[in-house]
């Protein structure tokens, strides 16, 4: 790297740790009152302070935001903030040149900072790439117009309802209104232009935050980063299945890949993608990238200049080993996940001690009359695979969908002709459950759904499983992928004899959680095929993003509702890995 571009980086990072210092004093001031009268006396008197640090509560908000936009290399954040301190700076040099303002040291410091910041703005000005969505300008005035006529309106409100003075009846709305307007722009009003108005201090400081929250709604609509890409095209999707037809062995949640929400970054030979989903300004990839491994690089390279293009945070989702160690060299670390189980048709067998509990569950199903169908999806008539849907949508658990890195999202498409459904019917012949596998290479399967009648007996699942690990040589398969095992490690050697007190902590803690998410019942419904464990990681660029990044990944996977939308508009036939 050129010292010029040290440069840069050092400048552009001084910009954010000002923005973030400036932030602080101004929190520091709001309830430190000697502080804040000092600073406020400052600024009245003939001294000043440095650019944007004025001693309040709405003015640190503002500062905080604009850091952390800032910190995110926003191009508009940039923009606005030379906007404001360029002509701030050139007040500044004209206000040093009379003698009273001189003479005080305070003001040199004053200068010299705000001097410093625009300095740094314009030599960093290069590290501020990340761009908007397009629609963000109307957006912003949107809300910025709206915005106003609402907050206004509630402010007006707020005074009649609060009104103390004893001849209230002299005001008239609209002069409350106005009243109302003044207060959300300015910090005080002079009182004694509204007759009939006496709002208490607590409507005036109300009205203030009312304010505070509508111009960090317009800021936010106007930085906010691209909402969405182009989900996968029909040449995508056709481009994504001939890769792997070529290399879909290599990795068994490469067909999930295909969910059609998804968005492809292709490397420039075009035999390999990074395949991924914006949430929440988080790019989040799934698996492995698709294709030749020594053309993944091709593929991540773009997919991490778009992500910084725009501002998102690159993460990747339960990649393997392999792919986490390419991911590591384009500058991503890495967090170890959990486990996938995996087993070998070849090498499971129901025989033995340890396998004795697991046959007898197995051998109760079938006395009871159990019986399993397997077939591939598109052996299936229209007409069953609609009914087929339907019962999975029935017996679906919540009205969330979930699912997003190991699952397909979709039943019954007819491009989705070699997964494979098994259907467990009781002794009547009535359907009590499913499960469905989507390829992996031309003789693996991995698991996609999961669904069963809350009413039948208990085991049907992994009676099931067991079922086609019997028959699977049938229909040509030699290993299935089961379900993933978040934190597998943490349970197998926090049970052991010596784990330390940490380790025992965090399996107790994990253990507490399982009683909402299932982290440990999962690991205990797949250990009883006594699987291959294969570690997967998640990646990720700095420390810091992960809170943001764990917030996408549970939208993402449907743990998490986005707010403000009715339930039933996120029924869609999308079903779970398990």
């Amino acid at each position: 790297m050129g010292d010029a571009r040290i440069a840069q980086r050092r400048a552009a990072a001084f910009a954010v740790w000002y923005l973030r210092a400036v932030a602080f004093v101004n929190f520091l001031s709001a309830v430190w009152v000697s502080l804040g009268q000092d600073v406020r006396r400052h600024n009245q008197e003939n001294l000043f302070t440095p650019y944007l640090l004025t001693a309040g509560f709405a003015s640190g908000v503002f500062t905080a935001f604009l850091a952390i936009t800032m910190r995110r290399r926003k191009r508009a954040a940039w923009i606005l903030n030379l906007a404001l301190a360029g002509p701030f700076l050139a007040l500044f040099v004209l206000a040093m040149s009379l003698e009273e303002v001189r003479r005080y040291a305070q003001n040199w410091v004053s200068l010299g900072l705000t001097a410093a910041f625009v300095a740094a703005l314009l030599v960093g000005r290069r590290e501020f790439y990340a761009k908007g969505d397009r629609s963000n300008p109307k957006l912003a005035a949107a809300v910025a117009v709206v915005g106003t006529l609402v907050c206004s309106l509630l402010a007006a409100l707020l005074v009649t309802v609060t009104n103390q003075d004893p001849d209230a009846a002299r005001s008239t709305f609209a002069e409350r209104w106005h009243y109302g307007a003044l207060r959300l722009v300015s910090v005080a009003v002079d009182e004694s232009r509204f007759p009939g108005i006496d709002a208490p201090n607590w409507a005036n400081v109300a009205i203030n935050v009312l304010s505070t929250a509508l111009v960090l709604a317009v800021f936010y609509a106007a930085f906010r980063s691209r909402r969405a890409v182009d989900p996968l095209t029909e040449d995508d999707e056709t481009r994504l299945r001939a890769l792997l037809d070529r290399h879909g062995e290599r990795d068994s949640l490469g067909y999930f890949a295909l969910r059609r929400e998804k968005s492809a970054v292709w490397s420039p030979t075009r035999k390999a993608a990074v395949v991924y989903r914006l949430v929440g300004g988080v790019s989040l990839a799934s698996g492995d990238p698709i294709g030749d491994p020594e053309a993944w690089p091709g593929a991540i390279e773009p997919w991490l200049a778009e992500a910084r293009a725009h501002g998102w945070i690159p993460a990747v989702m339960g990649a393997s080993e392999e792919a986490g160690t390419v991911y590591a060299r384009h500058g991503l670390d890495a967090l170890e996940l959990g486990d996938e189980a995996i087993v070998e048709v070849s090498e499971f067998t129901l025989e033995g001690r340890a396998m004795r509990t697991v046959r007898q569950a197995f051998n109760r199903v079938r006395r009871a009359g159990y019986t399993v169908r397997v077939r591939r999806h598109g052996d299936i008539p229209e007409d069953e695979m609609a009914y087929l849907i339907e019962r999975a949508d029935d017996w679906r658990d919540g009205a969330t969908e979930r699912g997003f890195s190991m699952a397909l999202g979709r039943l019954g498409d007819p491009r989705d002709g070699r997964c494979v459904m098994l259907e467990c019917a009781d002794p009547q012949g009535e359907l009590r459950a499913l499960l469905s596998f989507v390829p992996w290479g031309p003789k693996g399967l991995s698991l996609d759904l999961m669904r069963r009648d809350r009413d039948s007996d208990n085991g049907l699942m992994e009676f099931m499983v067991i079922e086609l690990l019997r028959h699977a040589g049938d229909i040509g398969v030699t290993q299935l992928s089961l379900n993933f095992a978040m934190f597998r490690s943490v349970f197998e050697r926090g049970s052991r004899l010596g784990a330390g007190p940490v380790l025992r902590l965090w399996r107790s803690l994990l253990s507490f959680f399982s009683r909402w998410w299932q982290i440990e019942s999962l690991y205990r419904a797949n250990a009883k095929y006594r699987p291959v464990w294969e570690p997967r990681f998640l990646l990720f660029e700095k420390s810091a993003d992960l809170p943001r990044i764990a917030l996408a990944s549970a939208r993402a996977e449907g743990f998490l509702e986005a707010p403000g939308l009715p339930k039933w508009l996120h029924r869609k036939h999308l079903e779970t890995h398990g």
